[in-house]
């Protein structure tokens, strides 16, 4: 069994729900052109926007298949520390409950990135052994 199993079975449905749902609603064309753009990323907010998803997309993928996941989740750990400031924080902390849009998913997030970054991979022992 993989080492973080269920780590891994968890972040590969939230980021694949998160990024295939919002590219076949069009969310995600929405989200650069309507806000990235507007607080100052245009006129790259849509590419900017596209590259956070298909990074998730990817990312699924590299976690679940133990490649490059050291890389995959620092970039995903950056998506979500600059979703915080860009996004959540202005919402407070909560999700739903005390609030609606905060940023205790995220940080919930870029803790399981933390555990895959931290943990040792036999294919990566076995390659520096080389």
């Amino acid at each position: 069994m993989k080492k973080n199993f269920y780590l891994r079975s968890a972040i590969f449905v939230i980021l694949l729900m998160h990024s295939v749902v919002s590219i076949f609603s069009g969310d995600v064309n929405n989200f650069g052109r309507l806000y990235l753009d507007t607080i100052g990323f245009s006129p790259f907010g849509l590419y900017l926007a596209w590259a956070v998803k298909l990074t998730h997309l990817f990312s699924v993928f590299l976690i679940w298949s133990d490649r490059w996941v050291k890389p995959v989740s620092v970039c995903n750990m950056v998506i979500l520390i600059l979703g915080i400031y860009w996004v959540h924080w202005q919402n407070g902390w909560y999700v739903v409950g005390g609030g609606t849009n905060g940023i205790e998913f995220n940080v919930l997030l870029i803790c399981c990135f933390l555990q895959l970054i931290f943990t040792d991979y036999p294919s990566l022992q076995q390659e520096k052994r080389s």
